[in-house]
């Protein structure tokens, strides 16, 4: 869990400075146009850093801090929901897929596997 954790952090922080100095480059690779206000795309950067100080703050006990992990879980599933949703309605080109696979998809499993490790460790007081 904890090497999860780090790497993903590492991770996060990495892509969050990338989008950050760089919000077009991105697009610039996959043959996308690149968007009207760089700024939004900054802010997610912004945020997806942050996620990482998270996840490196979290590998320390990840039994104890879950709720980082589960958040995070989150918005790898609800992310591609709305890559999903919004390409079905046409207003994002399939390109836009490539980001979801190292964001997303790949830790799915690996913080399924964490937060399933700790439900199973912990009795839920509720």
């Amino acid at each position: 869990m904890k090497l999860t954790l780090r790497l993903a952090a590492i991770y996060n922080i990495l892509w969050g400075f990338w989008v950050v100095a760089f919000p077009n480059h991105f697009f610039e690779l996959v043959g996308m146009e690149p968007l009207n206000h760089p700024m939004v795309w900054q802010g997610m950067g912004m945020v997806i850093g942050v996620y990482g100080l998270g996840y490196w703050w979290a590998s320390f006990d990840p039994v104890k801090h879950w709720p980082i992990v589960a958040v995070g879980f989150l918005g790898k599933i609800f992310g591609p929901l709305g890559f999903l949703f919004n390409y079905i309605k046409g207003d994002v080109p399939l390109e836009f897929i490539y980001t979801l696979i190292t964001n997303d998809f790949i830790w799915w499993v690996p913080f399924a596997i964490i937060l399933i490790r700790v439900h199973r460790q912990v009795r839920w007081k509720l």
